[in-house]
Order: structure tokens, then C-alpha cells, then sequence
């Protein structure tokens, strides 16, 4: 009972902890839903050339789409005349982060390990679309002319369409995957006592490399891998080796490397995968080197005892906007969802 009862605590924690923040995510992933457009992403990522890899991950890094949702809109970019350079930094940009996740990356594990994952998703995207694309033929190609739904002008209204998109739209997408990580979290913390990996693996290469092989396959998505990423650290392994399942979780997994294959080659798939692993791994040994463990562990664990009325509505707005956005859409249409 006692370890039921430390992992529903747990669990309860990090919904509160997270909760304001998260919303406020929502909020602004459906600002950028309508400021920045499928359409406008097509139109800007064509060609070849680092420039083109450079403007895909500048537009990556705020999308909120997750790497489940990222795979048939890099399709469709590809589709439409993105070129490879273009779709691998898209690919590899995209998924890591997104206004709402890095929101729930602040919230949990303060605002240096934030930034310093936007900076590792902008940074790894240039990367990986630049080598994609020294492997890539370099013929030119016209894209076809758009007739999809979504290149067609919405009537909705702007406002309409924001609080759909952010509120009902995105939580529809990430729900189960952010239920699934805060349920992983409470878990880990609930069974692992804290700093259990300190003396085995801690700092150790050899936790990196685990976090690697742990992060390449799995599906995450990059809100839902923050807790877990979290009670990583809680039981002893190191800011940068939770970092680099932060990087691989939401960028790889199976799906998204066999469409990869798919769409942008087999030799390409290669060299986007092994530059992506050696971003994570540069990225976790320099977080380590600069010693923020103890800043960022201190700051989420002041955070359990401090929960305001606020952040308690926050927390109940956001169990409700969870479970609408895990009923099928057709009992949401019956009620008017």
C-alpha cells in the first residue's frame, strides 16, 4: 500500500506541477497553428543547401506536433517539393520539442534545462539536415501543385480555430502519450528510491549509451518523455544522460525511421540516425560538464510541497482536457465535442 500510495502521489505531483504551464502550451500551440501554416511551412522548404535546413528547424523547434503527427506532415513536405536537406531537419527538429513541451520542461526541471533543449533540437536539426543532404542527390525538383484540404483557405474564425486547435485538436494527439509518461514517472519515483542509479551508473558513459538505446526505439512524445526524463534524474542518473533520452525518445522510433526509408532514402537514414546519436551523446556530456545537476534536481523537488489553488485548478482543468482528448472523436461528436 505504502508504494501504491508514493506512486499516486508521484503521479499527482507532476500533473500539478505541470499543470499551468502545460495549458499555457496549449494556448500557444494554437497561436502558432494558425500563425505559422502547413502551407507556409511547404512553401519555405525547398530547394537544397543549409539555408533550406536552417529555416526547417527555426520552424520545427515551436510546432507543437509530436513525433507521431510529424511523420505524414515530413511526408507530405516531401510530397509537396521540400528536399531531403529540408525533411530530415524537420524530422529531427520537430518532434524534440514544441511550445508546450518545453513549457512542461520548465515547469519540472527549470528554465537552463529548457532552453538548453530548444538550443539541442535547433542545433541537431541544422546538423542533420546539412549531412542528409551532402549525401543527397542534388536534382532539382519542381513540387506539384497542391490540392489538399489542408492547402485550401479556412473560413473558420482565427480565434475559433486557436482554442480548437490548442485545446481540443492537440490533447486529442498527445493525451495517451502524456498520461502514459506522468503514469511511467509515478512509477519510477514510486519504486526506485531516490539516487539509486547514483553509485551505479550516475555520470558513467555507460548511462548515456543505455539512454540511447532506450530513447532510438521507443515512442515518446516530447511533453509526455518530460516526466519520465525526470524520475530518471530522481533516481540517480545524470542531467545528461536524461537529456539524451529527451533527444532520441520523440525524434526516433520505429515508425518514424521505416518512413524515413521511405521518403528520403536508406543511405540518408543512415547518416540522419548516426548524426542525431552523436548530437545526443556531444549534447549529454556537455550538460553534464557544466555541473547543473544539483540546480535543476533542487528546483523540481522544491516544487512537491508548494502547490496553490491556482496551480490545484489548473491541475483539474487538465485531467479534464486529458480525458476528452482520449474518447474517440465519434462520442466526442455526439456531445458536441
Amino acid at each position: 500500500m505504502d508504494i501504491l500510495l508514493n506512486i499516486l502521489t508521484e503521479i499527482w505531483n507532476v500533473t500539478v506541477a505541470m499543470a499551468p504551464y502545460l495549458l499555457f502550451g496549449f494556448l500557444m500551440a494554437g497561436v502558432l497553428s494558425v500563425l505559422i501554416s502547413r502551407d507556409f511551412v511547404r512553401r519555405h522548404l525547398g530547394g537544397h543547401g543549409w539555408i533550406q535546413a536552417l529555416k526547417a528547424a527555426l520552424i520545427g523547434v515551436p510546432m507543437p506536433i509530436c513525433s507521431c503527427g510529424v511523420i505524414p506532415l515530413a511526408a507530405s513536405l516531401r510530397k509537396h517539393g521540400a528536399s531531403r536537406s529540408a525533411t530530415a531537419s524537420f524530422l529531427a527538429s520537430t518532434p524534440q520539442t514544441g511550445v508546450d513541451s518545453l513549457m512542461v520542461t520548465y515547469a519540472l526541471m527549470g528554465w537552463v534545462y529548457a532552453i538548453f533543449r530548444a538550443v539541442v533540437a535547433f542545433v541537431s536539426g541544422i546538423l542533420c539536415g546539412i549531412t542528409v543532404g551532402a549525401v543527397s542527390p542534388k536534382n532539382k525538383e519542381e513540387p506539384p501543385t497542391c490540392t489538399d484540404e489542408c492547402c485550401q483557405p479556412k473560413q473558420t474564425h482565427l480565434l475559433k480555430r486557436m482554442l480548437s486547435y490548442g485545446f481540443i485538436s492537440l490533447p486529442r494527439e498527445i493525451s495517451r502519450a502524456m498520461v502514459l509518461g506522468i503514469v511511467i514517472s509515478g512509477i519510477i519515483s514510486g519504486l526506485i528510491p531516490e539516487n539509486f542509479f547514483a553509485d551505479r551508473m550516475g555520470s558513467s558513459p555507460i548511462a548515456m549509451f543505455v539512454m540511447l538505446l532506450i530513447g532510438i526505439p521507443l515512442y515518446v512524445c516530447s511533453s509526455g518523455s518530460v516526466p519520465i526524463a525526470l524520475a530518471f534524474i530522481k533516481a540517480g542518473i545524470s542531467p545528461g544522460a536524461a537529456l539524451i533520452f529527451l533527444i532520441t525518445g520523440p525524434a526516433t522510433n520505429a515508425a518514424t525511421l521505416t518512413t524515413l526509408w521511405n521518403i528520403i532514402g536508406r543511405k540518408q537514414l543512415v547518416v540522419f540516425l548516426t548524426t542525431l546519436a552523436t548530437c545526443a551523446l556531444a549534447a549529454g556530456f556537455t550538460m553534464n560538464s557544466m555541473n547543473l545537476s544539483f540546480t535543476m534536481l533542487d528546483y523540481a523537488c522544491a516544487r512537491d510541497d508548494q502547490q496553490t489553488g491556482f496551480e490545484l485548478l489548473c491541475a483539474a482543468a487538465l485531467i479534464v482536457i486529458f480525458l476528452k482528448g482520449m474518447l474517440p472523436e465519434k462520442h466526442q461528436d455526439t456531445h458536441g465535442g
